[in-house]
């Protein structure tokens, strides 16, 4: 199969990363030229990688053509295009329903996915909006992929995607208190990368327990992890974030 992306940031260098470290049997991957730094990396990086001249050249030589550009682009360039009936189209673009796609592309073959970076490491979930078998068991090979039909649904799922740099900056908060307290940076970070992914390693092993429970069962009455949440719970840490997320959801 030949695929092809539309759009050459971060988001398809990690695809291609995992697409390249897994069993998929990918015989050629074009991609657009727009980010021409993007494009010669990966180019010079993997042999089945070509730069396709043109958008259109690209679509006009891949099985599945995957969409990778900012919204105001795809809005942009879309309509320009001509996309082949059997072309299957997945969608990573976060604000352009499938209504308007199958209007812009003149195409009802789409599949919207919301890839994350980690996909790179072929790790982390990935939600395929409406069910379709064969998207499934290429994602399958990437990451956890989780089916739904309800397209509205899937905009609570990009929202929470949004919290990718709020974790990490707690990791750094986490880690820059420990400097302040004599740690050297190394063994701060060191042991902070660790404990997060230990803690994220622990629940999905014990998956069979709600989040809920979980947190229950990390505490003990009047040990350390009860006072730390209950002051976080005090200050409307988690209302706040509640709050956010309401805000993110807008968005789309």
């Amino acid at each position: 199969m030949k695929i092809g992306f539309l759009g050459t940031g971060h988001i398809t260098s990690s695809v291609i990363e995992g697409i390249i470290k897994s069993k998929l049997k990918i015989k050629k991957i074009y991609i657009s030229p727009r980010n021409r730094l993007v494009s010669k990396k990966l180019n010079k990086k993997f042999k089945k990688v070509s730069i396709s001249k043109n958008n259109q050249q690209l679509i006009n030589m891949v099985n599945w053509v995957f969409l990778a550009v900012t919204p105001k682009v795809g809005y942009k360039i879309l309509s320009n295009l001509n996309f082949r009936k059997k072309l299957k189209i997945i969608s990573f673009i976060s604000t352009i329903n499938l209504q308007k796609l199958k209007k812009y592309t003149k195409n009802k073959n789409i599949t919207r996915v919301i890839p994350l970076p980690f996909i790179g490491i072929k790790q982390g979930p990935i939600i395929i909006c409406p069910r379709d078998n064969k998207v499934k068991r290429f994602f399958d090979k990437l990451g956890k992929t989780i089916e739904i039909n309800d397209e509205k649904i899937s905009k609570n799922f990009w929202t929470t995607s949004s919290f990718m740099a709020p974790f990490y900056q707690m990791m750094a908060e986490t880690s820059n208190w420990l400097v302040k307290k004599g740690v050297k940076r190394k063994a701060a970070e060191d042991y902070t990368r660790e404990l997060f992914l230990a803690l994220s390693q622990d629940s999905k092993f014990k998956n069979k327990l709600s989040l809920k429970q979980l947190v229950s069962e990390s505490q003990t009455p009047g040990g350390i992890n009860a006072q730390a949440l209950r002051e976080l719970k005090k200050k409307k840490f988690y209302k706040i974030q509640q709050k956010v997320l309401n805000s993110i959801f807008k968005r789309f």
